[in-house]
């Protein structure tokens, strides 16, 4: 069976940045997400679905 599920990551930080919003898009786009497959679950695909922020 082939399905989507949605994990949940909770990230604290500390930032130098003035923006929380630009520290949430470096996150984003700098992150290397891995989610391996066990013996009864084959990963096919891994995305970080970006949140919009206003600025």
């Amino acid at each position: 069976m082939e399905d989507k599920i949605f994990l949940l990551v909770k990230v604290t930080i500390k930032t130098t940045h003035s923006n929380i919003n630009d520290a949430i898009q470096e996150l984003q786009t700098e992150t290397v997400l891995q989610v391996s497959s066990t013996p009864n679950v084959e990963v096919l695909q891994t995305k970080i679905i970006e949140l919009i922020t206003k600025k």
